[in-house]
């Protein structure tokens, strides 16, 4: 089978003090695992945990998302790896055999009340911001809520007024909207109002396993209309109930590839994508780091899927969704 352009689409990394990725590392992902298990391309992330909404809180994690992103960068040095921040450029470093870094912010709380980060995000290389992680912030409420910050159930009932702006400011700047972590209400508000299509990098179907970051029927069917992309992502409790607990066995890649089938038999092969969140908590039994990675595409192609259905779930969907974002912009 033609090898696909695989990419993945969500793995965090040690902050402060990471590895040298180049060479081996305890990390789910560095160089040698990707090209041991056939992984082209990794979006590495600038994540921003939750803390006071405040000034100083908010320039903590503005300063942190920002040193993280110039980080990623410099790991590509432009012959042994090599920074994308365009789909033409990622589909051309694959072309000449050359892994690509990429990047992301994960959590808005790094923007605070300020507009501008997210320009500045794009110009770093960013290519989409998760607009929440666990906890409310500014601009959503989130699909867990953290009471120990004085959460309540919800506070804005979906995006605040400046989430709608942000999400319109993304929009502009040609940066995605990352619905993951995003309260129900605020991911179908985010698929309503954006003129571009939403991806949700880290899911999993809540037909299948009632957990609060999977996705219903309906969120899924919101992706779809709005053009976008659901990645069904490797972990374990996200898969399969109690999966990883101590009564519970790790999920594995069927259960992973279960979940991507019920969602493209709900909305279609074109609107669904795989990730693996590795670092972040990712990892199943047969995908446990990124030198395992064949073991999904086996997987898919044990269940019937050919090279063009496994090149679409591994990168051709979610770059058909980043390419509209481009076209999209102002």
């Amino acid at each position: 089978m033609t090898q696909p352009l695989i990419l993945d689409t969500h793995i965090d990394i040690r902050w402060p003090d990471p590895p040298d990725w180049l060479g081996a590392t305890d990390r789910c992902v560095d160089l040698p695992k990707m090209r041991a298990g056939g992984m082209a391309a990794a979006v590495f992330i600038a994540y921003t945990p939750q803390g006071p909404r405040d000034h100083a809180g908010h320039a903590a994690a503005a300063a942190r998302a920002d040193a993280m992103l110039r980080h990623i960068r410099g790991r590509a040095d432009g012959r042994a790896t090599r920074f994308c921040d365009t789909p033409d450029a990622l589909e051309a470093a694959f072309a000449a055999g050359i892994p690509a870094v990429l990047s992301a912010v994960e959590n808005g709380y790094a923007m605070g009340h300020d507009l501008g980060r997210i320009a500045a995000w794009r110009r770093l290389g960013a290519i989409y911001l998760t607009i929440t992680h666990d906890g409310h912030n500014a601009l959503s409420d989130s699909a867990r809520p953290r009471a120990e910050l004085g959460d309540g159930a919800q506070e804005h009932g979906g995006l605040s007024a400046l989430g709608r702006a942000a999400l319109a400011e993304m929009n502009r700047v040609g940066l995605m909207a990352d619905c993951a972590h995003v309260a129900r209400a605020g991911m179908l508000q985010a698929c309503e109002i954006s003129r571009a299509p939403v991806a949700v990098t880290h899911t999993a179907c809540a037909a299948l396993c009632a957990h609060p970051r999977n996705l219903d029927d309906e969120q899924l069917d919101a992706l779809r209309a709005c053009g976008g992309i659901a990645q069904v992502t490797a972990v374990s409790h996200f898969l399969r109930a109690g999966a990883g607990s101590q009564a519970a066995p790790r999920a594995t890649v069927a259960d992973l590839v279960d979940h991507v089938e019920h969602a493209v038999r709900r909305i279609g092969l074109d609107h669904v994508g795989i990730s693996s969140d590795f670092d972040g908590g990712g990892g199943v039994e047969g995908w446990r780091n990124a030198g395992e990675t064949a073991n999904v595409t086996a997987e898919l192609a044990r269940r019937g899927y050919g090279p063009r259905e496994i090149g679409l779930l591994w990168s051709g969907n979610f770059l058909r969704v980043w390419r509209q974002v481009l076209r999209n912009m102002n």
